[in-house]
This record gives C-alpha cells, structure tokens and sequence, in this order.
C-alpha cells in the first residue's frame, strides 16, 4: 500500500549519519497521478522549505512542462520521485553531491510498484537516466536526450532545468524546437495545464 511505503520512506535514516542537515525524505506520490518527474536529489532550499524545485529550476521546468505552481505540486496528477529523497550536501567547489547510493535501491522498484499507473517518467538528469535506462542512454547526456525518441512512450529524457544549463539549451536548439512542444502536449494529456 502506497500510503505505508511512503510513511515508511519519510521515517528513512539509512544514510542519516552522511546527510549533513539530517534526512529529510521529500517526494510525492499517489495512485492517480500518471506523470512521475525523476530527478536528482533536493537541494538546501528544497530541504529547508521541505518542497521540491521550489526555486529558479523550478520555474523553469515548470515552464518546460506548461504547468502552473497548483498543478505542478499536486501530487495526484504529477509524482516527483528523486534519485535521492535527501539532500547530500555541497562538494567544496559548488554544485551538490550526487544523490546518496543508498537510496534508490531501498526504495525506488517500491515505489514504482505501488504507481502502475504511471505513463511516462520524466528522466531530469544524468543519475535518472542511468538507473532508468542503463545501457540503452547514450555517451553523453546531450546524446541520451537527443536521441529522446527512442525511450518514448516509457521515459523522456531531460537535461537539468538548471539556469547553469542556459548554454546547453542555446547550443541544442533541437531541444526547444522540438523535443519541449513534444512534452508539453504530452503533459497536458496526462496531468492538465495552466
């Protein structure tokens, strides 16, 4: 049941002692929604205010998406389901730490088996394509998303919304030409718009 395996996740202190702001398993699940973002692990802002992407990458994959704030954090219509539920910390020359390894072999298959429901997994970054995809992504991330069409219907590979990535955006017009209206429609078909 759903409910037991996310009150289970929230009570998680597998890694606790390499956490340092201590666990804070954030994500949302529910057995209606049909879209499941699987990205990285939160960030400080997200471990501090106890909410996913609420910051700049937020409203920029929010725009990705063509999703308002209401329908984005309605976890009926749209699962977030990170690689990491806790924040790892910062390395010491910025950007933070990947997601902790414990994590997603504790409890990602879990949580997936309680969310049949779910038609397409937004894979936001490099750790999510790997577990995602394994040896079916590409060399490159650029490589994995541009070659987005091969994991339809299952997966939609993404890079990070990141404002660090503005450059990789400008470099892949592809990517806003062709592969973002793709996903907007979808989202609209499986979670609503604005």
């Amino acid at each position: 049941m759903l409910d037991r395996l996310l009150a289970d996740i929230l009570a998680c202190r597998i890694c606790a002692d390499r956490l340092p702001l201590g666990p804070r398993p954030l994500l949302r699940a529910s057995t209606t929604a049909r879209l499941a973002i699987c990205a990285q692990a939160p960030g400080t802002r997200a471990h501090l205010a106890g909410l996913t992407f609420d910051d700049a990458s937020g409203d920029r994959l929010r725009d990705w998406l063509g999703v308002d704030r209401a329908t984005f954090y309605d976890a009926g219509r749209i699962a977030v389901v990170p690689m990491g539920f806790c924040y790892p910390g910062t390395m010491p020359r910025g950007g933070d730490y990947p997601p902790r390894p414990e994590c997603a072999p504790a409890w990602r298959e879990a949580v997936f088996t309680e969310m049949p429901q779910i038609e397409l997994k937004l894979l936001v970054g490099s750790y999510a394509q790997a577990w995602h995809l394994g040896d079916r992504r590409r060399a490159s991330l650029t490589g994995t998303v541009a070659a987005w069409r091969d994991y339809l219907p299952d997966f939609l590979p993404l890079p990070h919304p990141s404002w660090r990535n503005s450059g990789w955006i400008k470099r892949n017009p592809w990517f806003s030409a062709e592969l973002l209206p793709y996903l907007k429609e979808r989202v609209v078909e499986l979670a609503g718009s604005r």
